[in-house]
């Protein structure tokens, strides 16, 4: 007899495969055409990360992600939550574009890929919480 799956593996599942999905159009935008994207001025506190960063990002992030998943398939409650909440990273660092003169200035669909990465940010760190919360006590789903 199998285990009981935690809470939520289904989101987990779906959320973690859009994220994956999203990112690669997003990061993969922002190496390849990282001259179009708006620089913070010279004298900025943060300054800009160069392609090279951002691409090592990705997989770190990434790694994250998948990590996370894995171990929340596994059942390991904690260290998926840890992960998936650092993998939230991965979209919620995209508010940095707008902290950018010009950020607005980006195409549509450039502004609508940074803003979904964004939102998949917010929606992997909520279930983060939601997941740790919901299957702490142990009352695991039935499916």
């Amino acid at each position: 007899m199998s285990e009981p799956r935690l809470r939520g593996t289904g989101t987990v599942i779906a959320l973690v495969s859009v994220a994956f999905a999203v990112s690669v159009v997003h990061y993969l935008d922002n190496v390849v055409n990282y001259a179009d994207y708006p620089q913070p001025d010279a004298g900025a506190t943060i300054p800009a990360p160069s392609a090279a960063l951002i691409a090592v990002a990705w997989f770190a992030f990434t790694a994250l992600g998948t990590s996370g998943l894995v171990l929340f398939l596994r059942r390991r409650l904690v260290p998926a939550v840890v992960c998936l909440a650092l993998y939230s990273g991965s979209g919620l660092i995209g508010i940095g574009h707008y902290t950018v003169p010009g950020a607005l200035d980006m195409p549509w669909w450039r502004q609508l890929h940074v803003a979904v990465d964004i939102v998949l940010g917010v929606l992997l760190l909520s279930f983060a919480l939601w997941a740790f919360l919901a299957n702490r006590s142990g009352a695991y789903a039935s499916t």
